[in-house]
């Protein structure tokens, strides 16, 4: 069943469920109904700014919206998808998907099996969607990714290879199609180096941080035909090749999906919703994401991920 405007759910009353809520509070095909999360006093804040109901029972939260917004820490992405699509309802998760292959193969299915949108939240693929990167008919024969940062506190229930490191993984799969075929890596938690060689013979350098002095977010694509240079940070691209690409993210002339990523990423999930159409960012997408994330934390020996509980529901 299509429908007109879509009662929304945020699940994780935290920074990104803040974030995710002013999105679909003003959108005009969607209202802002409920927020979940079992800390009574931070669901209720944030329902308040809305004029939401707060609910600490997921099952009674269910009952009350058609699309749920995961923004809950990864730990439990599973948790809460997994019984929002059980009952039914359209799903937008943050990435990564969950932390196991097998876990987001699940919510594939169930998604899958009753016609519900699932769209994971690799919003940095929009930008390089938007640019014309994604269909430029090429692939780059090298890639080396930096997304590095200061401490924030912030889902430390997961690797930086599944928090940031993630991103990357994403965009440099779409870029190439290739799947990897040897890597190696090293670091902490909080800290990894990553080298991987494709199977169509690229090679990759990845390096993500949660311990920098200073953020830093670039790719640089080396193509047999010239260079294509990104600062996520400074909204700056250096292009030596013959594609046409803007030299510069020009917010206030940009589309959507350069101004803001999250709207643009929430109007294409209603989008999915009332059209029935695919999702932005599929459920396999997402699952594929973290095959390789398991792969680079295995390579460089860090704890898995489903060993470290969250202390807390709220990302």
């Amino acid at each position: 069943m299509l429908l007109n405007c879509v009662r929304i759910g945020v699940a994780g009353a935290g920074v990104f469920g803040g974030y995710h809520a002013a999105k679909y509070a003003s959108h005009t095909s969607s209202e802002l109904v409920a927020i979940f999360d079992p800390d009574g006093a931070r669901a209720q804040s944030l329902a308040e700014k809305y004029n939401a109901t707060a609910f600490g029972d997921l099952d009674e939260f269910l009952q009350h919206v058609d699309a749920v917004i995961v923004t809950t820490p990864a730990t439990v992405h599973f948790d809460v998808a997994g019984p929002a699509l059980r009952a039914g309802r359209h799903v937008f998760i943050e990435k990564p998907i969950t932390l196991e292959a097998a876990q987001a193969d699940e919510l594939i299915g169930s998604a899958n099996a009753q016609d519900l949108v699932l769209q994971v939240g690799h919003q940095e693929r929009y930008v390089f969607d938007a640019v014309g990167l994604l269909a430029r008919g090429k692939v780059p024969n090298k890639i080396d990714c930096v997304r590095c940062g200061p401490p924030s506190g912030r889902c430390e229930d997961v690797s930086v290879v599944f928090d940031l490191m993630v991103h990357d993984i994403d965009l440099v799969r779409e870029l190439t199609g290739a799947d990897i075929q040897h890597v190696t890596a090293d670091g902490t938690a909080s800290e990894v180096s990553a080298e991987m060689v494709l199977e169509n013979g690229a090679i990759v350098s990845m390096k993500a941080s949660r311990q920098a002095d200073r953020r830093e977010r670039r790719m640089s694509l080396v193509y047999d035909d010239g260079i294509i240079e990104f600062d996520f940070v400074n909204r700056t691209l250096k292009n030596s090749t013959p594609a046409v690409l803007g030299e510069v993210f020009d917010l206030d002339n940009a589309p959507l999906a350069l101004r803001d990523p999250l709207e643009f990423g929430a109007h294409a999930f209603l989008q999915a919703i009332q059209e029935g159409g695919k999702p932005l960012i599929s459920g396999e997408a997402g699952r594929d994401a973290i095959s390789w994330a398991v792969r680079i934390e295995e390579a460089a020996g860090i704890l898995p991920n489903a060993s470290r509980a969250p202390e807390r529901m709220t990302a």
